[in-house]
């Protein structure tokens, strides 16, 4: 009897768990039983990994043979446990040394000629062997660079089962000349998910293609809601911009993710980790660096947008946009359902999605902007513009974006139409990316330093009760918020964020603390009543 155990990692969600592949034979009738929750990819692996095998010089084994997946308990999908199964099932017929492969985790799909094909999902699955204690993993050569972001981890990157085999019995290593000179790696395939490119709202338009990036200085006038896109940026405030069609909804949304500070380590991580699960990480770039943007159709079901799908649920629009934006495009036409399922992780940061397959939590700290216009005919604010709509018409549709949903929304700007002057130039370009992303990166700094030794970052993430007691406003700034929530137009939860966004007004113009100005500059970005300040961070 022979008995053999390697390591592979269950995914579910964005973690993982370390699952131990064990492999034992016995005497009698040749076959292959493959136990321990497997879904109908994984069950299909007994013919990939009996092909691979004897393509890759090696004898199968002719007798009964049983591979255990354990935990049993943990659900198992996808195809990247070929290469665990296969090294089990050549330690337990002793063409390789069990105790070489009993402490290497090991993640890939096998091919029928023995070639190792990428997967998704690699950098959560090291990132899961490194909790549990391993520091060896073997993976799709493809996928080498993703694994090597995981500190204290050694990675080996195979092209094909008999290189491992080599690897592993110390003998010389094949070469493995790559096919397909001149025409995209068809080994790729493995890592993108049919239907993730471009057109599925994952970049900004104007960023696709040629490699221009959208610049602010595009933007013709709109001196007001450029001011509201810099507080949000710096603070990592939601945002909602309501006007006509054509005023320049759409394009300051696709300038805010630029704005944004660059993606710290943690971050880039976690970011990259959700990518990978989800298969729109781009095969060149193992690391995100940049604030992620994600623009889902309004069309959009409650599950694409908050993460759902058959089996283990997979990460949805919420969980692609984390530490970066997530922009809904007329939010009035989204259906109530998914608006309203966005409202926990506007709050948390994260979203817990439980299907009859398991219970997931997704990260999904993201920055929302949401715009819409005035009526279904865009034209109820316009002078003169001839709108049909009946007043019974506007109220319904602005209704739409329920309350509980707007009160966690900290900017509402009006987009006014583009005057002639500023749509030719006349008024002078505005300032660019870069200038107002310093100011940005500046006033996260002093959020940073203001803010260290607490488990917050940014002034959105700030609880009211710290705001009330800790992180006090000048005396008698808060008089105008005070009123307005005895007078009804605020509510406790609006009046903090009326405080977190006082706060990063003032950390915009350098200041210690929020004093009146500030407040009603808040409270003009939240209400969109006057108070008779000007907005511009340094002009007070």
């Amino acid at each position: 009897m022979g008995f053999a155990r390697a390591c592979s990692v269950a995914l579910v969600g964005v973690e993982g768990v370390v699952v131990e592949v064990q492999a034992d034979l016995e005497p009698g009738v040749a076959a292959f039983t493959l136990v321990g929750l497997p879904d109908k990819s994984l069950v299909e692996s007994r013919d990939r990994v009996r092909a691979a095998v004897v393509n890759s010089g090696a004898e199968w084994p002719q007798k009964k043979l049983t591979v255990g997946l354990s935990p049993a308990s943990v659900p198992k999908s996808g195809s990247g446990f070929d290469l665990a199964v296969a090294s089990a099932v050549l330690g337990a017929a002793e063409r390789i040394d069990p105790a070489m492969i009993a402490d290497v985790v090991m993640i890939g799909e096998l091919g029928l000629d023995g070639r190792v094909r990428p997967v998704r999902g690699v950098l959560p699955a090291v990132l899961a062997a490194a909790e549990a204690g391993y520091e060896q993993v073997v993976v799709p050569e493809q996928t080498a660079g993703e694994a090597a972001l995981v500190p204290g981890i050694s990675v080996l990157g195979v092209r094909s089962l008999r290189q491992l085999i080599a690897v592993l019995c110390d003998e010389p290593v094949p070469e493995e000349p790559a096919d397909g000179q001149g025409r995209p790696d068809a080994m790729l395939a493995g890592l993108m998910i049919p239907g993730t490119g471009l057109g599925t709202g994952l970049a900004p338009a104007a960023a696709r293609g040629d490699g221009h990036r959208p610049d602010l200085a595009d933007v013709a006038g709109q001196l007001r809601p450029r001011q509201a896109l810099e507080v949000a940026a710096a603070g990592g405030h939601h945002l909602l911009l309501s006007g006509p069609p054509g005023a320049g909804k759409t394009m300051l949304a696709e300038r805010l993710s630029a704005v944004l500070p660059p993606l710290t380590r943690q971050e880039s991580l976690e970011v990259t980790a959700v990518h990978s699960v989800a298969g729109i990480l781009p095969p060149g770039e193992p690391l995100v660096s940049r604030a992620p943007y994600c623009a889902p159709h309004h069309s959009a079901t409650m599950q694409s947008l908050v993460g759902g799908g058959n089996g283990i649920p997979r990460p949805g629009a919420v969980s692609l946009a984390h530490r970066g934006v997530l922009f809904l495009d007329e939010a009035p036409e989204f259906s109530g359902k998914a608006l309203d399922a966005l409202r926990q992780p506007l709050e948390s940061g994260h979203v817990v999605v439980a299907r009859a397959a398991g219970v997931v939590r997704l990260p999904a700290r993201f920055l929302m902007v949401l715009a819409a216009n005035p009526c279904p005919c865009g034209r109820h604010t316009l002078t003169g513009a001839g709108c049909e709509c009946p007043p019974s018409v506007v109220r319904r549709y602005q209704a739409r974006l329920s309350g509980p949903l707007l009160d966690r929304v900290d900017l509402r700007v009006e987009v006014e139409p583009v005057d002639r002057a500023d749509l030719l130039g006349q008024g002078g370009r505005g300032e660019s990316t870069e200038v107002v992303a310093a100011r940005v990166r500046d006033a996260r700094a002093r959020a940073a330093e203001r803010l260290a030794g607490t488990p917050w970052t940014t002034n959105s993430e700030v609880p009211g009760h710290e705001l009330r007691t800790r992180l006090l406003v000048a005396p008698g700034a808060l008089a105008a918020a005070e009123r307005d929530l005895e007078r009804g137009i605020l509510t406790a939860r609006g009046l903090d964020r009326v405080l977190r966004v006082a706060w990063t007004v003032a950390d915009l113009r350098a200041a210690d603390r929020p004093d009146a100005s500030d407040v009603a500059v808040a409270l003009e970005l939240r209400t969109g009543i006057q108070r008779g300040v000007p907005m511009g961070a340094g002009e007070r």
